[in-house]
């Protein structure tokens, strides 16, 4: 099995692309296609000695998608960009899977342009991992569309299922719909009307999810539009690093907090690692005809590692099968939006 890597990709490209991407296939025992400027690619490998262990095989692309680039503008006026040809390579059928840790718009829309959508499906959804007091939840859409329909967050609820009984064991996982209050009447018109297809629904919906129960466990799928719930994403990434921050003065502040932080390091270093984005490493993107995980654009050697693993995983699992199985079954009315 081969896993596609835009080694262009990301603030830390393509040091920290390949290292990750390295350590997960010597482990799980599976070739890697790295894709970027071919003469940067076989620097980087040659500060790996045990490189050959490895299936490695390269794709030149001599352009990338900046951060801040226009994704659309970007992929146009670009096409040899990495990330458009890390997806052509699991298109033609010569990769299983692919990862990116660059511009999410242009992975997202690169990836919609060489697989196309799952039958039944209008907009694909990133599916983020958060912790919660129980086993993790997952929160889609977080970022893949700022605009939706009400059927769309009824399609994330479906792909969520997958996802979620995949990666948390969770047998008939909890959905809930991301709103300003547990009432069915609270929320705008698009919480309103989901709410209701949701209540209608074959899932197991347990109704509205406030923002303040997002971390609590209440619900082991939260569905929502990409707007929102990618401001609730990084809003609690830079809560987290706030808190750890607040930690850290305090018990430095005096030399009885000091002695304190000696004996509870321990116990902060697991706080940490519970609240770790890297501990995941990336978002697949539900909802495309094949596999494609997204990485942070600051993704660490430990991100893109556990990622690619992602990647890995769900390949061998028939993850973008399953999900076009869980779609088939919903009733046609909340497969197919209205068109306005």
């Amino acid at each position: 099995m081969q896993i596609a890597i835009d080694a262009a990709g990301g603030d830390f490209a393509p040091r920290n692309i390949i290292d990750g991407a390295l350590v997960a296939a010597r482990h799980l025992g599976f070739g890697l296609t790295l894709v970027g400027p071919k003469d940067t690619l076989e620097a980087e490998l040659g500060r790996h000695d045990d490189a050959r262990r490895v299936d490695v095989r390269l794709v030149d692309a001599p352009e990338a998608v900046g951060m801040d680039e226009s994704p659309a503008a970007g992929l146009r006026t670009k096409p040899a960009a990495s990330v458009r040809r890390t997806a052509e390579v699991v298109a033609r059928g010569d990769a299983s899977a692919f990862f990116s840790a660059g511009n999410t718009g242009a992975t997202v829309l690169a990836a919609h342009a060489a697989f196309g959508m799952l039958p039944g499906v209008d907009r694909p959804a990133l599916a983020t991992t958060i912790p919660t007091l129980r086993r993790g939840a997952v929160l889609l859409d977080a970022g893949a569309n700022v605009e939706c329909r009400t059927q769309h967050l009824v399609q994330f609820a479906a792909m969520g299922r997958v996802y979620a009984r995949l990666l948390l064991d969770a047998e008939e996982p909890r959905v809930g719909l991301l709103s300003i209050g547990e009432e069915a009447s609270k929320g705008n018109k698009l919480t309103r009307d989901a709410h209701r297809l949701l209540r209608d629904s074959p899932f197991n919906f347990i109704g509205n999810v406030e923002a303040r129960d997002v971390y609590t466990g209440k619900a082991d799928v939260i569905a929502c539009d990409g707007f929102t719930g990618n401001i609730a994403l990084k809003v609690s990434e830079g809560l987290i690093d706030v808190v750890e921050q607040l930690l850290r003065e305090e018990l430095n502040r005096t030399f009885t907090s000091s002695v304190g932080w000696l004996l509870s390091r321990r116990a902060f270093r697991r706080f940490r690692r519970r609240l770790d984005y890297s501990q995941y490493g990336g978002a697949p993107l539900l909802g495309v005809a094949g596999l494609c995980i997204v990485g942070h654009g600051r993704s660490s050697v430990k991100a893109v590692r556990n990622a690619v693993a992602m990647a890995y995983r769900f390949s061998q699992e028939n993850f973008v099968d399953r999900l076009r199985q869980e779609i088939a079954l919903l009733p046609p009315g909340m497969r197919h939006p209205t068109r306005s």
